[in-house]
């Protein structure tokens, strides 16, 4: 699986895994999907420590995510952004829209 999911106290944490390309992005978009859609958590915490390789269709996954949380008046953080990915995500303005660690 190149996500792994925990629920704990309205927070949902997932920490995914290997490349976050156009491959993997519609496996990972459904199961966090599904993990929200179980949890219904207040805060989703996405770590990013175990990303090796981040192209634009990480930046739909981080969108969906964020998209999701607002549905339920939730917030989204996300943590051990790789350089690489913070490139990305720079580059295209997400550094402004969601909180970054």
């Amino acid at each position: 699986m190149a996500m792994n999911c925990r629920a704990e106290d309205r927070t949902l944490y997932a920490a995914i895994e290997g490349e976050l390309d156009h491959h993997r992005a519609r496996e990972i978009l459904s199961e966090l999907d599904r993990q929200i859609d179980q949890a219904l958590p207040r805060r989703l915490t996405l770590d990013l420590g175990g990303v090796s390789f981040m192209d634009s269709s990480g930046l739909a996954v981080l969108l969906r995510a964020r998209r999701r949380m607002e549905e339920l008046n939730g917030t989204l953080r996300v943590t051990r952004v790789p350089q690489q990915a913070a490139r990305v995500l720079r580059a295209a303005g997400l550094d402004k829209l969601i909180e970054l660690e």
